[in-house]
Formats: C-alpha cells, sequence, structure tokens
C-alpha cells in the first residue's frame, strides 16, 4: 500500500481592484488572453479549481433591509474570485504571484477557507476588534 500526499489546501483567491488606466486596452487584452491560459494550465495541473469573473450589479442585505450597490471604494471593487489548491498559505500567494494580471493594476487577497462552523466564542474575521 502507497502513501498518498495529504490533500492540497483549499484557498479563495480575490481579484480586486481595477485596470490602470495608463494602460492600452490591447495590453490589458494580453493580459486577460495571458491568464486564462495561465488558469487553464494550472488547472489541468492541480493547482487550480475554476472561479468566475463577478457582475457589477450587486445588492447589500442588511438589518437596514435590501440597499442597490455598488458599496466599495474602486481601489477595493472585488472583480472575481477562484480556488488555489497549495500546501501552504506562502504556496498560493507565489502561485498568485505568477498571475499576469498583476501587471495591469489587479491585486489578488488570498484567503484560506475556513472548513469549521462559526461560533460566536471564537475569533473569527466577524468578530469586533
Amino acid at each position: 500500500m502507497t502513501d498518498s500526499p495529504p490533500p492540497k489546501t483549499q484557498y479563495l483567491l480575490l481579484s480586486r481592484g481595477q485596470w490602470n488606466p495608463e494602460i492600452s486596452r490591447a495590453q490589458i487584452q494580453t493580459a486577460i488572453d495571458s491568464f486564462y491560459a495561465w488558469h487553464e494550465r494550472l488547472v489541468a495541473e492541480g493547482k487550480f479549481l475554476p472561479g468566475h469573473r463577478l457582475k457589477i450589479e450587486v445588492k447589500l442585505v442588511s438589518q437596514l433591509g435590501i440597499t442597490d450597490g455598488p458599496f466599495t471604494e474602486s481601489k477595493e471593487v472585488i472583480g472575481g474570485y477562484w480556488f488555489i489548491l497549495a500546501d501552504s498559505l506562502e504556496e498560493a500567494a507565489r502561485i498568485a504571484a505568477d498571475n499576469p494580471c498583476i501587471a495591469c493594476g489587479l491585486s489578488f487577497e488570498i484567503r484560506e477557507l475556513e472548513p469549521e462552523q462559526a461560533s460566536a466564542y471564537q475569533l473569527s474575521n466577524e468578530t469586533p476588534r
């Protein structure tokens, strides 16, 4: 019996920001095309899972009801999400650092998925600081 390696951890990759307005549309399209080729290669290598771009229209649901958006500054806009499969957050960051769209102004936030259910008694993203 052979020992198989432990499964990779899933990391959420959030695309943030907007294209650099000083870069031509042709340069941006080249980066986009390079991104999809890069992404497809990493999916084939088992380092990425599919993700999607996000549409512009948004709703916020809160105690105040339902509100139309967008709600964030352009530098904070989330344009899409993908999933990286890696052994550590550092490895996931190294994979994401090769994203061709970085050169055109986008940045990428990487977060490990939390498999545990939320608890009011444990520190989380929702816990007031």
